[in-house]
């Protein structure tokens, strides 16, 4: 053996500092797979076979849950495709060569569709006027006939814990209605199934792992619209909640999860006008002179506060 061989060099030691970068990016990467892997079996959102469409906005969420998908699939018990999509909707300084290098240096399926519906917006829109609700019905639409296109059988948004929250206030504060953003629903035409596969995921680690992956983030406003003003009122309250009460969005969470009918007032999802006192015990009467008890908000699990057969999923 040739004495001049070059041995093989020793790995450099990881500095503290380094080392408890990796732990937590570990635990971060843990956590995301959990969450998305609780929330895609709890609402039995991907089946053996499945073709999921991957909407790609070019955004932290998008990025993050296509990532997380193409993990789980090496490792699922099913056998699913993916294909990520774009729509190009000609917004003045989009770059558009971003997300076509980035899925193709990953080798990713996909497809970027070219619409301008840019166009249309500004030109149906009084100037000045909020954009954002033609554009999305526009861009569910083309979504909604390129999934036929691809035969895709679901179609993945990346809507998070937060953005469900946030879509509750909003129709509460605003709409009148008691309603969300369901982790899973079927398409107005009845045609498509629609996913959300980080609904238990919490944008704070969203973005923590979007930035530790350095993902070629594009900016979001991009179309010179001005912001949902009522959105960000919500999302700054339950900023500022989460920052000052820990464990109180994921107490909002869980009450999500754990609907009483009988106990809230809509007549159309309960039978209170046939409700009568026939001495049968039942599980949703009224306790009124029970204690009502509270556990703290930091250590309530979902999981555990629900059966196990419709158990919503552990947002923590």
């Amino acid at each position: 053996m040739n004495a001049m061989t070059e041995q093989p060099q020793e790995k450099p030691q990881l500095t503290e500092a380094e080392q408890k970068q990796k732990y937590n990016f570990n635990k971060l990467v843990k956590r995301l797979r959990h969450n998305v892997g609780d929330a895609i079996n709890d609402f039995n959102m991907i089946e053996d076979g499945d073709r999921v469409m991957v909407c790609l906005s070019g955004g932290k969420d998008s990025y993050t849950m296509l990532d997380i998908l193409l993990s789980l699939q090496k490792s699922a018990p099913i056998n699913f495709s993916i294909v990520a999509v774009n729509l190009d909707q000609k917004q003045p300084g989009f770059p558009e060569h971003i997300l076509p290098t980035y899925l193709a240096e990953i080798g990713v399926e996909h497809r970027i569709i070219e619409e301008d519906t840019y166009s249309i917006v500004t030109r149906v829109i009084e100037e000045g006027k909020t954009t954002c609700g033609l554009c999305s019905r526009l861009r569910r639409g083309i979504l909604y006939r390129v999934a036929d296109e691809l035969g895709a059988t679901k179609i993945a948004l990346g809507h998070h814990r937060d953005d469900i929250l946030e879509t509750l206030f909003l129709n509460m504060f605003y709409g009148g209605k008691l309603k969300g953003m369901p982790p899973k629903l079927v398409s107005d035409d009845g045609k498509h199934m629609v996913i959300r596969p980080l609904a238990y995921c919490r944008e704070k680690d969203i973005e923590k792992y979007s930035a530790a992956r350095e993902f070629p983030i594009i900016p979001c406003n991009l179309c010179g619209s001005q912001p949902n003003l009522q959105r960000q009122v919500i999302g700054d309250m339950l900023r500022d909640w989460d920052k000052r009460f820990p464990g109180r969005l994921e107490t909002m969470f869980t009450a999500m999860c754990n609907v009483v009918p009988s106990h809230l007032a809509d007549p159309k999802r309960y039978d209170f006008v046939n409700a009568k006192a026939d001495g049968t015990p039942r599980a949703d009467g009224d306790k009124a002179f029970d204690r009502e008890t509270f556990s703290d908000p930091s250590r309530i699990s979902i999981l555990s506060s629900k059966p196990a057969a419709s158990a919503c999923g552990d947002a923590s």
